[in-house]
């Protein structure tokens, strides 16, 4: 399968932390034929340093503006499958850059989210006594947005990534998106 030639050839996942941006979207990225890019490992390469550090010492504000900038070049390529950080979507100028694709929002609930964040410590708006009320508010205050920039989205819940992704090429060959 591949995109149709009518459509732009970028993809970008949206959605909270923990969801499965990374590992859906290195399938979906093989299934299509696309280079695979996840935005924080991106960011992380390019400055030598991990996302948690720069929050650490640069705050979310600068970690935010690095974020802006490495979407504003990604969202610019070609033959792209992009997975965005879980904040991507805050600052309303990165909601601008998205529009360069096809935006897939992946959704799941709070209780799946924190079991599959719990062991990890590279997140660091996670790193308080209490993640699941971080996430809850996170996932409050971030949907809207998500939907806002989403063609469409997929739940992904407890299913696999397998199915997720089969679940992703169903709704972009139904909306005429891919070919094969």
């Amino acid at each position: 399968m591949q995109l149709a030639s009518n459509h732009p050839s970028r993809i970008f996942l949206v959605g909270p932390m923990g969801v499965g941006k990374t590992t859906i979207g290195k399938m979906l990225a093989r299934e299509l034929g696309l280079e695979f890019v996840d935005c924080d490992h991106e960011i992380e390469d390019r400055s030598g340093a991990a996302v948690a550090w720069i929050f650490d010492v640069e705050g979310e504000a600068g970690f935010r503006q690095r974020e802006r900038d490495m979407l504003d070049e990604l969202t610019t390529r070609d033959n792209i499958l992009l997975a965005t950080g879980g904040g991507a979507v805050l600052l309303q100028e990165n909601r601008k850059f998205l529009n360069r694709g096809i935006v897939i929002h992946l959704d799941s609930n709070v209780p799946l989210l924190v079991k599959r964040t719990a062991k990890d410590k590279k997140r660091p708006l996670l790193q308080n006594s209490n993640p699941e009320e971080v996430l809850t508010r996170i996932k409050r205050d971030r949907d809207p947005l998500y939907r806002e920039v989403a063609d469409f989205q997929i739940f992904v819940g407890d299913n696999s990534s397998r199915k997720a992704v089969n679940q992703i090429l169903r709704e972009l060959s139904k909306e005429g998106m891919v070919e094969k």
